[in-house]
C-alpha cells in the first residue's frame, strides 16, 4: 500500500463516538465465500474496528449470487441503526448493469468508507502449456471457446475480469463458475480449466507456494511483489486494467451520527499495522476513504459498468 494512503488514514479523528450506536455488537456482513480476500480482510479489520469503537464487531458470511444475497440482506433486511455493515466489493458496482436486483444499491445503501482496490493475477497450472498471455490469446483465436476460465461465481470479480479480458482482446473464452475461489484451484492445478484471474489477496500465496504460475497482472503497472510478471496491457491487450475494490456500506436511513461513528472507526482500523500489512501484501491501491468521497467514486463506477453494457462491450448475465 502506498504511503500516501497510510498517512491519509492516520489523519482520521482519534475516537469514534460509540455512544451514537446501539449498545450491542456491530455485524459486518461479508457476502462472499469463506477464505477469499474479503473474508481475510474482514477478519483483520473487525478487531481493529472494535477497538476503535469500544464494542464488538462480528464478521458474518452470507455468500451467494455473486455477493447479491448478502448485499440484499443489508439493503432490505438490516436495521438502519448502524449495527449492520456490508463489506462490499466490485460486484456491488457491476450488478446494477449486469444482473436483476431486488434492491437499488444507490438508493438503499449509504457509503461509509472505502478501503482499497486490488489487482488480479492471471494464473495457470504449473503444467500448463501456456507460458504467457500471448499464448492464451493465440490459442483462443485458433479455437474460439475452447479456452476456459474459472471464477468464484457469476458476477464476482474473477468472472468479470475474464469477461472484460475476452471483450477487450476480441476472443471467446468459456466461463466456468465455482462457489468461491478456493474451489477453483484444484481444477486449475489439475488442468480441468485453463486460466483463472484471481485477486492478489488470495492468488499471490498460491503463486509464491508454487501451486500455480502467474502469466500477467491486471493492474496498470507491474507489482513490486512480482516484478517479472508483466501487465495484461503490455502482454497484448493495450489499456486493460481491472481492480477489485473493497468498501463499506450501511442501510440507507442510518442516522448520520451513527454512520459517522462507523466511518471514524473504520478509518482508524484501516490504519492499523495488521490491516496495512495485508493491503501491502495484496498490492492494494488507495480509494477515496471517507464516506462522501467514496460514495461519489462508487456512483461513478456504477455508471462506468452501465456504459460498458450499453456500448455492447459486456453482456448481462441474468
Amino acid at each position: 500500500m502506498k504511503r500516501r494512503m497510510l498517512l491519509a488514514l492516520a489523519a482520521a479523528p482519534a475516537l469514534a463516538r460509540a455512544a451514537d450506536l446501539p449498545d450491542h455488537p456491530v455485524v459486518m456482513i461479508v457476502p462472499y465465500a469463506p477464505g477469499g480476500s474479503a473474508d481475510v480482510l474482514a477478519r483483520v479489520i473487525a478487531p481493529a474496528m472494535g477497538e476503535a469503537l469500544g464494542q464488538s464487531v462480528v464478521v458474518e458470511l452470507r455468500p451467494g449470487a455473486g455477493g447479491n444475497i448478502g448485499a440484499a440482506h443489508v439493503a432490505e433486511g438490516a436495521r438502519a441503526d448502524g449495527t449492520t455493515l456490508l463489506f462490499a466489493s466490485i460486484s456491488l458496482s457491476t450488478a446494477p448493469a449486469l444482473q436483476r436486483l431486488s434492491f437499488d444499491p444507490l438508493r438503499d445503501l449509504v457509503p461509509v468508507a472505502g478501503l482499497g482496490a486490488i489487482p488480479s493475477l492471471m494464473v495457470v497450472s504449473p503444467e500448463s502449456p501456456y507460458r504467457s498471455l500471448g499464448d492464451v490469446l493465440a490459442a483462443a483465436r485458433a479455437r474460439p471457446g475452447a479456452i476456459t476460465y474459472g471464477s468464484s461465481g457469476p458476477g464476482t470479480g474473477s468472472h468479470l475480469a475474464g469477461a472484460l479480458l475476452a471483450a477487450q482482446a476480441g476472443v471467446e473464452l468459456t466461463h466456468v463458475p465455482y462457489r468461491g475461489s478456493g474451489a477453483v484451484y484444484p481444477d486449475l492445478i489439475a488442468r480441468r480449466i485453463d486460466i483463472l484471474l484471481d485477486v492478489m489477496g488470495s492468488s499471490a500465496g498460491q503463486v509464491t507456494a508454487g501451486a500455480v504460475r502467474a502469466l500477467a497482472i491486471s493492474a496498470a503497472e507491474r507489482a513490486s511483489a512480482f516484478p517479472a510478471v508483466p501487465t495484461i496491457a503490455e502482454s497484448g491487450v493495450p489499456g486493460f486494467e481491472f481492480l477489485t475494490w473493497f468498501g463499506f456500506f450501511a442501510r440507507s436511513g442510518t442516522p448520520e451520527p451513527a454512520r459517522r461513528a462507523l466511518e471514524v472507526a473504520l478509518l482508524r482500523a484501516f490504519a492499523a499495522p495488521a490491516v496495512q500489512e495485508k493491503l501491502q501484501q495484496a498490492s492494494a491501491v488507495p480509494l477515496p476513504a471517507r464516506g462522501t468521497e467514496f460514495g461519489h467514486w462508487y456512483a461513478g463506477e456504477v455508471a462506468r459498468w452501465q456504459g460498458l453494457v450499453r456500448q455492447g462491450k459486456l453482456a448481462r448475465i441474468d
